[in-house]
């Protein structure tokens, strides 16, 4: 694993991964190992809109129907993290990061503005029914918190479109600037992260023999 990791930090350098996937691809769990290992700092739109909800009843109604939420609001209160100073010296891991059709292009903008460029964009490929799978383990074992987004299937069926619908072309315009990591995020933790390791470092070694 260090050497691969040591490949991808070399190439990273202060850039930004984001990574995207239908819910319960295991976004954040991925992200958070990833940014400790790079000696990252790990940016979540949902989480950062989730602590903003008790402030914004609109934001709270529109998660926890799982709805993204509006893109005024993306703007105003997710964008600005990528330019606080505190992370300036850092590579970012984003956890879907700009959701919605039309955000990509103020993610990226962003980004390269504030030293952060999108370097790559990991897609956590699994099906609908393994999303439903998982939606109800985790009703068992609880390991996601008190989340509203998270309690009843026609929520869930609400996320699983919202990704279709809108977050499908996001993903398509980084793959037309050649941008995407495609993993299979099936199987163990262990597993799907050793698939984002090994996928990164192959794309981070072809990018550096494509320069």
């Amino acid at each position: 694993m260090d050497e691969r990791i040591e490949i991808i930090k070399r190439w990273l350098g202060t850039g930004s991964i984001n990574i995207f996937g239908m819910p319960f691809s295991g976004k954040d769990t991925v992200g958070i190992h990833l940014a400790e290992l790079l000696g990252g700092k790990f940016l979540s739109s949902g989480l950062i809109l989730r602590a903003a909800e008790n402030e914004d009843k609109e934001i709270k109604n529109e998660m926890a129907n799982g709805q993204l939420v509006n893109q005024d609001k993306f703007r105003s209160i997710v964008l600005p993290y990528l330019a606080k100073d505190e992370l300036s010296s850092y590579p970012l891991i984003l956890s879907s990061v700009g959701r919605w059709e039309g955000e990509e292009f103020d993610v990226i903008e962003r980004a390269q503005n504030t030293g952060h460029p999108i370097m790559a964009v990991i897609i956590l490929n699994i099906s609908e029914a393994e999303a439903e799978a998982r939606w109800n383990a985790s009703k068992d074992t609880q390991d996601r918190g008190e989340r509203l987004d998270d309690r009843e299937r026609k929520v869930l069926d609400n996320r699983i479109k919202e990704f279709n619908e809108k977050t499908i072309p996001v993903i398509e315009t980084y793959q037309k600037r050649g941008l995407i990591v495609p993993v299979k995020a099936s199987g163990t933790r262990e597993d799907v992260f050793s698939n984002v390791v090994d996928a990164l470092m192959h794309f981070a070694l072809n990018s550096e023999n494509n320069n």
